[in-house]
Parts: C-alpha cells; structure tokens; sequence
C-alpha cells in the first residue's frame, strides 16, 4: 500500500531563519534523510518552491478555468515537500514517516507530516502531453 506523505512548516519561523540557519538545518536532516532513504519503503522525495512560485488554476461554471498567482489556499503553514512511502498499513506508514527531517526541527521550524493512504496511483510517459 502506498501513502502520501505531506510535510508542511511554520511560514512565519522560516522566515525568520539566518543563513547560519539554514547551515544548522541541513546538519539536522542529513542524517534523518540517510535513515529514510535507507528505510527501502521511500519511492519518490519532492521539495517544493516557496509559495509565492505557485500558480493555481480553479474550475468555475461552464468549463471556465481561473490562473491565478499563489497556492490554493493561504495557510499559516504550507505545504513543502513530499514523499511516498511504500507500507502494509497506516501504522508502519507513521513509523517510516518518524524518519524524516521534518518531525526533528519542532525547535525551529515547528510544522508537520499529514499521511495520506493513496487509493490509486498511475505513472505516465514522460514527454507526452
């Protein structure tokens, strides 16, 4: 069974972080990735721009489609990075989901993990449109 794992962070804490900041951050994760990358049940980790890089497109009535700058919904924390974990249930989902960086930084960054089973999952060709 495969999950989504949706880490989101504390936008006013990050914007307050200082280079030397960012140093200690990276000092953190390192080993935490290690050890999720090593878990063997991680198939895909995505980092994401900031959210002022988005786009956002939303369906109105009679097929119109709205582009619009930003992300779907403003939050407090957003939503930064993924990953998909490979599990035989919610439980051991959680327990690999422990492994990354983002459940160690509640001293400077706070934020979360939302885990999501996933109920179908197709891959597609690359360059096809």
């Amino acid at each position: 069974m495969q999950f989504l794992c949706a880490c989101y962070y504390d936008a006013d804490a990050f914007a307050k972080l200082q280079p030397e900041d960012f140093k200690k951050l990276g000092e953190i994760c390192a080993p935490h990735d290690a050890r999720l990358k090593a878990s063997g049940k991680v198939s895909l980790i995505g980092s994401l721009a900031l959210p002022n890089a988005f786009r956002t497109l939303r369906a109105k009535k009679n097929g119109a489609v709205t582009d619009e700058p930003g992300p779907y919904e403003q939050t407090k924390e957003p939503f930064g990075a993924f990953f998909i974990v490979e599990a035989e249930n919610m439980d051991e989902a959680v327990r690999i989901a422990r492994l990354h960086p983002g459940t160690h930084l509640g001293d400077m960054m706070a934020g979360g993990i939302e885990i999501r089973p996933i109920e179908s999952l197709e891959r597609c060709a690359r360059g096809t449109t």
